[in-house]
């Protein structure tokens, strides 16, 4: 009997060992001191094991097949993380599909620094920390494409509000190396080859602002300034080789204004990006992957994500 349970406490300890594989510690190795940025890959069955990925700057990019690969960012208003729905769960059903999921932990104000506003008197976390971390996973999930068992040509990201404005800024600014101030060398393309915008995040300007995302990602000064919320308006910015995009968000939305997608939606559309815009009357704001947050419209939005990936990917 001891030997059955040692056995079992074995095979359960493998099995969550392979469901929820240790982090990365994306900076580690560099000049960036953000040890609480992290970034966990849930894997198809297929690809390889986990210990071969290096964290060092400058590797070479793969190249060949393997699976498409997808950069997880939950939401929670640059504040949080929203990590089980808008993270996890969504990982799992990537993985599920097939598709090499990372879930990316980036930096954010915190919730301290919220509730005290201690960013009046140091700097804390603000742009562009966030996107830098992004880059950074864009970069470390090519370079090590032969390890992960993926095609470094098909490496997206998928973002939740707060985070779908993260993935859609990697869209917009991807001509921008945010990762060469820090000292990081590299060669590969820092830029998405599709993103997904999930009940963005988009606007800086009123009346359609989220004002807590555009506290927490300008800083308590610069978030009056007019340059600082131009720049990080993204239905401003649409660069002529903007990836594409898979935009889905829902009237009902409590939190971030439906019109924030429709401003992206008309920026996109004026610019003639690739892109698919679904919109629900009804599913609120906040259902990541998590079924027991769907709506009888929302529950079909990873099948409809799926199917427009298939036909947009080469």
């Amino acid at each position: 009997m001891k030997t059955f349970l040692a056995l079992l406490v074995a095979s359960i300890a493998s099995l969550a060992s392979i469901a929820a594989p240790p982090p990365i510690r994306i900076w580690e190795g560099t000049p960036v001191r953000a040890k609480s940025v992290t970034l966990v890959p849930y894997l198809p069955s297929n690809a390889s094991a986990l210990p071969s990925v290096t964290v060092s700057e400058g590797s070479p990019e793969g190249s060949g097949g393997g699976s498409s690969a997808i950069i997880v960012c939950p939401g929670g208003s640059y504040c949080w993380h929203d990590y089980e729905s808008e993270g996890t769960l969504v990982a799992e059903w990537l993985q599920s599909q097939g598709i090499a999921a990372f879930v990316l932990k980036y930096r954010v104000q915190g919730i301290g620094p919220y509730i005290f506003h201690t960013r009046l008197i140091s700097r804390g976390h603000r742009h562009p920390d966030a996107i830098s971390d992004l880059q950074r996973a864009i970069q470390l999930v090519r370079e090590n494409a032969a390890d992960f068992g993926i095609n470094p040509h098909r490496v997206g990201a998928m973002g939740f509000s707060a985070g779908g404005h993260l993935v859609m800024s990697a869209a917009s600014y991807a001509a921008t190396d945010f990762l060469a101030p820090l000292g990081i060398e590299h060669s590969v393309s820092l830029r998405p080859d599709f993103v997904a915008p999930i009940y963005p995040v988009v606007t800086m300007h009123k009346p359609y602002v989220h004002k807590r995302s555009r506290r927490a990602l300008l800083g308590e000064y610069r978030k009056r300034s007019q340059v600082m919320r131009d720049s990080m308006s993204l239905e401003m910015h649409i660069p002529a080789d903007c990836p594409p995009v898979f935009l889905l968000n829902c009237v009902d939305d409590p939190i971030v204004k439906y019109q924030n997608s429709e401003l992206l939606d008309s920026a996109l559309t004026a610019a003639h990006i690739p892109h698919l815009y679904t919109q629900y009357r009804v599913g609120g704001h906040g259902f990541g992957g998590n079924p027991s947050k769907f709506s009888s419209e929302t529950k079909h939005w990873l099948a409809t994500f799926m199917e427009w990936l298939k036909n947009t990917l080469p």
